[in-house]
C-alpha cells in the first residue's frame, strides 16, 4: 500500500529542469521540505536532448572534420569513413541512461525532496495563503511556488506537417531536436527547417557524418540573431561543406514524396530528404500551469519576474528558466535559480543584470556573442565605435590553418568608453569569449583592456587586434 504524500510543503517546484531541479536538490539540501514535481524527465531538456546530447554529436563530427585535415597540415594520411552509430550508442548509454531519469530522482529523493511525476496546475490559494498546486487531482501547497516548465519544439502550422509527424519519435519522417538526438544512425538525406542556433548546429554536424544536408531558413539570412557578418561567414562554410541552402524562402508545403519527405517552398521549388528536421523554435509550456487560478494571463508566453524571480504581482509565486523570456539558455536558467535560492535563504543577492548575457552557437567555426549586437547598441540610442579584426589575421589564426574561419566584433559604448557587446566567430569562439564576457559584465574600460597581457600566439591575443581597429 503506498503511504500518502504530505500535502503541504515548504517549497513546490513545478518543472525540474536545469534551474528547477538546482532550487528543488539546494533548497532540500537545507532542509526545507520540497515537493519536485514533472511529467517528463528530471534534468529537463539540456541532458536529453539538448546541450550535452548535441555537443556529442558535435564532437564526433569536429573530429572527423580535423581528421580531414591530416593530408593538408602533415606529412601522414587519413582516410576518414564517417559512421554515426557509436555516437548514437554514446547518448543512449552514457548520456542519457536510454532516456531515463531515475539516477537524477534518486538524487533529489537522497537529499530529501519528495518526487511527483505528473503535469503539474496552480490551483489557487488556501485558506492559509499558500498557493496551491494540482497533479493528477491531488492537491498540495506551499508558501513558495517556482514554475519552470521551460518550452516544447514547435510544430509550424505548414500544411501536411502534422498529419505526416504523426506521433513523432525517431521512426517518424519528420523530426524535432528531441527525435533526432534518438536516431540511432544518420539518415542519408536531411532538411532542416530553420537556421537558428539549434538548427545550424545538427545540419553542419550531420553534413560532417555523411547526410546531405539542405537548409531552409525564412529570414534573408541563418542566426539572424547574430551579427551579419556571422550570418555570411557561416553561410560560406556552409556551401564550401557542401550543405546546400535556401535563404528568404520559407515553406509552404509538406508531404511525401522523393527520398521520403518532399518540402514546397514559397518560390515553387522543392526540396526533398529522407527526414525532415524542424527547427522553428520553441513554444512556451506556461499554457499548460492555468495561470489564470493566479489571477495572470492564461494565454502568456512568459512571466514576468522581479530581479529576486518573483512573479509581480503574485505573492509566493516565482519564475526560472525559458518562460522568463531572457532567453533559453541552461546558463541562464541555473544562474537564475542561484539568484532564487540565495533570496529563499536570505543570503547576499546574487542578481547581476542581463547586460552581460552570453550565448555561443556550436558551430564551426563557434560564434560566441555577448551582449547588443552593433545595430541593438545603435537602435538604442547610443554612440557606437566598433573594433574588428579576422581570425586568420592573428598568427595563431594563421598557423591554425583550414577551420580558420571567423572574427573578433566588439561593440563600444563611446561616452562610457566600455564595451557593451562583442561577438567571437573562431575555433573555441565560446571559450575565448569568457574575457569580454568579464569586461561586459563588469563594465571595465576599453582603456584597461588595451593594457592588458594577451599571451602570443593565441586566438584571444586576437582581442588585442579588434582593440587596436576599434582605437585606430
Amino acid at each position: 500500500m503506498t503511504t500518502p504524500l504530505p500535502e503541504t510543503y515548504d517549497l513546490i517546484v513545478v518543472g525540474l529542469g536545469p534551474g528547477g531541479e538546482e532550487v528543488a536538490e539546494r533548497m532540500a539540501e537545507a532542509g526545507w521540505s520540497v515537493l519536485g514535481i514533472d511529467r517528463h524527465l528530471v534534468g529537463g531538456e539540456c541532458p536529453y536532448y539538448g546541450c550535452i546530447p548535441s555537443k556529442m554529436v558535435i564532437r564526433g563530427a569536429a573530429v572527423l572534420a580535423e581528421g580531414g585535415r591530416v593530408n593538408i597540415l602533415s606529412s601522414g594520411r587519413a582516410d576518414i569513413a564517417p559512421d554515426y552509430r557509436p555516437v548514437g550508442t554514446r547518448i543512449r548509454d552514457e548520456a542519457t541512461d536510454n532516456w531515463n531519469d531515475k539516477v537524477a530522482v534518486e538524487r533529489f529523493e537522497r537529499l530529501g525532496g519528495t518526487f511527483v511525476r505528473g503535469a503539474g496546475k496552480l490551483a489557487g490559494r488556501a485558506d492559509d495563503g499558500s498557493v496551491q498546486v494540482d497533479v493528477g487531482g491531488s492537491t498540495y501547497r506551499a508558501p513558495h511556488v517556482v514554475i519552470s516548465v521551460g518550452t516544447s519544439p514547435a510544430i509550424p502550422p505548414i500544411p501536411g506537417l502534422a498529419e505526416l509527424r504523426g506521433k513523432g519519435g525517431p521512426e517518424s519522417p519528420i523530426w524535432t531536436n528531441r527525435d533526432v538526438l534518438r536516431a540511432p544512425e544518420a539518415p542519408a538525406s536531411m532538411v532542416v527547417l530553420g537556421g537558428g542556433g539549434i538548427g545550424v548546429e545538427l545540419a553542419q554536424a550531420f553534413g560532417r557524418f555523411g547526410t546531405r544536408v539542405t537548409v531552409v531558413e525564412a529570414s534573408e539570412r541563418m542566426v539572424s540573431v547574430e551579427e551579419p557578418r556571422a550570418s555570411e561567414v557561416l553561410a560560406e562554410v556552409f556551401r564550401r561543406e557542401g550543405i546546400e541552402l535556401h535563404l528568404g524562402v520559407g515553406a509552404t508545403a509538406v508531404g511525401a514524396g522523393g527520398d521520403g519527405v518532399e518540402v514546397t517552398l514559397a518560390n515553387g521549388s522543392t526540396v526533398t530528404g529522407e527526414k525532415m528536421l524542424v527547427c522553428v523554435g520553441r513554444r512556451s509550456n506556461l499554457a499548460d500551469v492555468a495561470l489564470d487560478k493566479v489571477g495572470l494571463d492564461p494565454s502568456a508566453r512568459t512571466l514576468d519576474v522581479d530581479d529576486q524571480m518573483r512573479v509581480v504581482g503574485v505573492n509566493g509565486l516565482y519564475g526560472i528558466g525559458d518562460i522568463t523570456g531572457r532567453g533559453a539558455f541552461t546558463h541562464v536558467s541555473v544562474w537564475q535559480a542561484r539568484v532564487l535560492i540565495a533570496h529563499l535563504l536570505g543570503r547576499p543577492n546574487l542578481f547581476g543584470g542581463y547586460h552581460g548575457l552570453a550565448w555561443t552557437s556550436f558551430t564551426d567555426p563557434e560564434i560566441g556573442r555577448v551582449g547588443l549586437s552593433e545595430s541593438q547598441a545603435r537602435e538604442r540610442g547610443l554612440r557606437v565605435r566598433t573594433g574588428y579584426a579576422t581570425i586568420a589575421s592573428s598568427t595563431r589564426g594563421w598557423i591554425h590553418g583550414p577551420g580558420n574561419d571567423g572574427f573578433i566584433l566588439l561593440v563600444e559604448d563611446v561616452d562610457r568608453g566600455v564595451l557593451v557587446g562583442a561577438t567571437v566567430m573562431s575555433p573555441y569562439g565560446g571559450e575565448i569569449l569568457g574575457a569580454l564576457t568579464a569586461a561586459v559584465h563588469a563594465e571595465i574600460p576599453t582603456t584597461t583592456l588595451t593594457t592588458m597581457h594577451y599571451v602570443y600566439p593565441t586566438l584571444h591575443r586576437g582581442i588585442l587586434g579588434a582593440l587596436d581597429d576599434l582605437n585606430s
